[in-house]
């Protein structure tokens, strides 16, 4: 894992409450070079499959459909299961090595619409059957395993708390499952949808029609198959100079004796992601070099098995209060916060929708759109144009369906673009309908 953190100001003054913000560059490992014709090492992956009624026709199909080839593109030796629900836990495919894809192919092409949605047993079922495969090896957690559950309706059996499904989730992430949460058409919860992902610190996925979940659901399976690292995580260890640490994307943290560790999940292969850091420093009264902190950075590598830790130590120079003014801060650390502001925003707009309150979520959405434009108009490095152009359509996009009365698209699409703008930030997301491609007519079907 390759590792680099700047800091948007290197100087503080001296007797003088400051913050620091920090950024954090991490590229995963390439894919080890094998002999020829040597087999990729196994991967495990497990789908939780609602069935219930609404699921019935197109949804259904499509779901089945990306299912069959997803089989075709696992190798014999990969672990892969399939539990499917509705009021019922069906366990339609037990997991293992595909060792008979047919017999497979036939159980998921069987599988009908039926009743409601206890979502929260299938999913239980899902990760007992993903530990159950891949809680082997050397290292912590084994091999590990990743879950997908798709599901396009709201949870009306079972457990159907967002933060008690977020635990659950968390708990599986713990045992080395990761968990990823595909909401497909309009009538999901997105905020349980989120919930899992955020917990399991898997990808918010967010599919209106089938072709998209089709797309998405190759994508998943693209992605398990380029792992290089799992289990990453990084310890924010403060010094006795700092007060606290805020991380700014939305990752789970928990808090310890000496800081804060976030959980990063699952890196593919050369896949770079960024992370955020706020460091408050209080008045410091020695000059010199301070150390404000240690970033202690753990991962397993794939396919080895082996843990690493890479520790970086964060500093300052604390200089008189003449020096200190004369201080340019970096832009790009400084246009990153920008950028993570505008994704809270475009969260708390989501959640506007969801209570039904229009004029909260527009008010937020066009602060970030305002954020957006100031940004813009001070010419940011290239690459951070790019994203704040791309930030301005969508924006855009969901001022409009929000407008236009289509205020669950606007809260799922919403949803799903912060969590990955944020959460997975700097990975690259699979193919979907762009917001300038999107319908502007709330009562169309795509």
């Amino acid at each position: 894992m390759h590792i680099t953190a700047h800091l948007d100001v290197d100087v503080v003054a001296v007797e003088t409450t400051d913050e620091v913000a920090v950024l954090v560059e991490l590229t995963a490992p390439s894919a080890a070079p094998g002999p020829d014709n040597a087999p990729r090492p196994p991967r495990t992956l497990q789908v939780v499959l609602d069935r219930s009624g609404s699921m019935a026709g197109d949804r259904l199909n499509g779901a089945i459909t990306a299912l069959l080839a997803l089989v075709d593109r696992l190798d014999p030796t990969d672990n892969f299961g399939l539990v499917a629900f509705d009021d019922r836990v069906e366990l339609t495919v037990p997991a293992g090595p595909l060792t008979d894809k047919p017999a497979v192919k036939r159980a998921i092409a069987a599988i009908d619409a039926r009743s409601s949605t206890d979502l929260s047993a299938g999913y239980v079922r899902g990760v007992q059957e993903a530990r159950r495969v891949a809680g082997k090896g050397d290292a912590p957690n084994g091999a590990g395993a990743s879950v997908l559950i798709i599901s396009d309706g709201h949870a009306n059996a079972g457990v159907t708390d967002p933060g008690r499904l977020a635990d659950i989730a968390a708990e599986a992430r713990r045992n080395g499952v990761t968990t990823s949460a595909l909401g497909y058409g309009l009538g999901f919860d997105e905020r349980i949808m989120s919930a899992l992902a955020r917990g399991g610190a898997g990808n918010e996925l967010f599919a209106e029609e089938p072709d998209t979940a089709i797309a998405l659901i190759a994508d998943e399976v693209e992605g398990l198959l380029s792992l290089t690292a799992q289990a990453a995580s990084v310890h924010v260890r403060l010094s006795k100079h700092v007060r606290r640490v805020q991380v700014v994307n939305d990752l789970p943290v928990s808090t310890t004796g000496d800081g804060v560790i976030a959980e990063l999940g699952s890196f593919y292969a050369d896949e770079t992601r960024k992370l955020l850091l706020v460091f408050d420093v209080p008045a410091l009264a020695a000059l010199g070099l301070t150390e404000v902190g240690t970033l202690e950075f753990t991962y397993v590598e794939l396919p080895a098995l082996k843990e690493h830790t890479v520790t970086v130590p964060l500093h300052v120079n604390v200089v008189p209060g003449d020096q200190a003014a004369g201080r340019i801060p970096d832009p790009v650390v400084r246009t990153e916060l920008i950028y993570q502001r505008v994704q809270h925003a475009k969260r708390r707009a989501s959640s506007h929708l969801i209570e039904g309150d229009t004029d909260a979520a527009l008010a937020d959405i066009r602060e970030a759109r305002a954020l957006v434009t100031a940004t813009l108009a001070t010419d940011p490095p290239a690459p951070l144009a790019a994203d704040f152009t791309e930030e301005a359509a969508t924006l855009d996009y969901l001022a409009q369906q929000t407008e236009y009365g289509a205020t669950a698209r606007a809260s799922k699409y919403a949803s799903m673009d912060w969590s990955h703008k944020s959460a997975k930030r700097g990975r690259l997301r699979p193919p979907q309908p762009r917001p300038s491609d999107a319908p502007t007519d709330p009562h169309d079907p795509r």
